[in-house]
């Protein structure tokens, strides 16, 4: 339990973050808020508010949904919000580990916040970039492929004790707050690949839960304390993990900022080739075929055909459509993943185009580099090396993308709701007065 130690010891330690980490925890806030504020306009989100706002009952709520019209209870605030941040596929990433860790723990978070009347900035970015380290460090610590949803079971553990850290838990309740956290986590990857709208209810029940999870601590209840390294924990039954390798690291490199921002709203896995194909759109030469080149986790994401009864899950999914969407259009708006633009002539001839190869990539969890063939009809062809995606540190978006994204989700938002979520994220996070 060495390792285990190490990572609660760093959760309840004084941290202060330094300037450059503040700046990444504070910036991704930002995204975070937004792309959930966007994801109201999802198909399914209407369904889940109104759950939610069943589950809260008559009772006045204490927590904010994004753009949900009301207060909700803090759980029920949570999940909302956890399943609006993923939805759209927006949302950033840690891409070495492959989890979405600001979904879980930023939903968690706020709601937590919400519930105490609000929280000092400093101590929720903290705590933020805190839970993010955990739980993008459980990804980096896989050994093998995803069989289970990583960003669900690591990320319910980051926010888990990231709202333990909030709201001030002694470090000798933490491996209780571990324990039932993991005792709680789920998520399958069989809804990956089926692309059904169960990838973010897994987010926002992961984020739900992790509320649960530090409540019955904080009621006196207890968890399993070998929770990760124990005969059945988490290295045995959901995923390998060499500890040692994210431990080694561990405050010295703070993982927020290595995540990265996604540019559209579709599978992470489909952005290196979308970024490419915005600067081959003003080409005007036809393009008579398009082969995509890429590792074995981003043939199995998005390396999936399109089919004319798809559905906007499904859509955020399908490279050969974003592809054809992206020379139609040189953007990925999903207000057009509808079943016009599914069956719409034009759109299926460029996606067959559109082929999807394997590489020689032996890493089961690397989305890059990535290569793209492309052949026009002159009989010329043009080969584009992607060693790093759109949005990673290694490769940021430019500020005309950044204002794109952001333009884009204020229009899928609505005049509705609280302005600080664009104007001022962090008065937003932790002052809901």
């Amino acid at each position: 339990m060495n390792h285990t130690h190490a990572l609660l010891d760093f959760t309840a330690a004084p941290h202060v973050l330094p300037a450059i980490v503040r700046a990444d925890t504070l910036r991704l806030l930002a995204d975070t808020l937004a792309v959930g504020a966007a994801g109201a306009s999802e198909p399914g989100a209407r369904a889940v508010r109104d759950t939610m706002n069943r589950a809260s009952g008559g009772s006045p709520g204490t927590a904010r949904g994004l753009r949900a019209g009301r207060a909700l209870t803090a759980g029920s605030a949570a999940f909302l919000n956890g399943f609006q941040i993923h939805c759209l596929e927006w949302d950033a990433v840690h891409e070495g580990a492959v989890v979405h860790a600001l979904s879980v723990v930023t939903a968690a978070l706020c709601a937590a916040s919400d519930r105490a009347g609000g929280s000092d900035p400093e101590a929720f970015l903290t705590a933020l970039a805190v839970g993010v380290d955990l739980a993008s460090g459980l990804g980096i610590a896989a050994s093998g492929p995803m069989r289970f949803f990583r960003p669900a079971t690591a990320g319910i553990i980051g926010a888990a004790l990231a709202v333990a850290r909030l709201e001030g838990l002694r470090r000798a309740q933490m491996p209780d707050v571990l324990g039932l956290a993991y005792s709680f986590a789920g998520g399958t990857m069989q809804a990956h690949v089926e692309a059904s709208q169960a990838l973010p209810l897994q987010i926002a029940r992961a984020a739900q839960s992790a509320l649960m999870a530090v409540d019955l601590v904080n009621a006196g209840m207890n968890g399993p304390h070998d929770a990760l390294e124990g005969p059945f924990g988490y290295a045995t039954l959901i995923e390998p993990l060499d500890l040692g390798s994210y431990i080694a690291g561990l405050g010295a490199v703070w993982r927020i900022s290595e995540v990265s921002i996604k540019p559209y709203p579709s599978g992470r896995a489909s952005h290196a080739i979308l970024a490419a194909l915005a600067g081959v759109r003003a080409n005007s030469q036809p393009v008579t075929a398009i082969v995509a080149h890429v590792p074995p986790l981003v043939l199995r994401l998005i390396g999936r055909p399109m089919v004319p009864d798809m559905t906007p899950a499904y859509a955020r999914l399908c490279l050969p459509l974003l592809a054809a969407l992206m020379l139609r259009d040189g953007q990925i708006d999903p207000r057009q993943f509808t079943p016009q633009t599914f069956t719409d002539p034009a759109i299926r001839a460029l996606a067959a185009k559109v082929s999807v190869m394997l590489d020689t990539n032996p890493d089961a969890n690397a989305l890059s580099p990535q290569r793209l063939h492309i052949h026009y009809a002159d009989g010329t062809s043009e080969a584009i090396a992607i060693p790093h995606t759109l949005g990673s540190p290694a490769a940021p978006m430019t500020p005309a993308q950044s204002s794109a994204k952001y333009a884009l989700c204020r229009a899928l938002a609505g005049a509705n709701g609280d302005p600080r979520i664009f104007d001022d994220p962090l008065s937003y996070a932790t002052d809901p007065t």
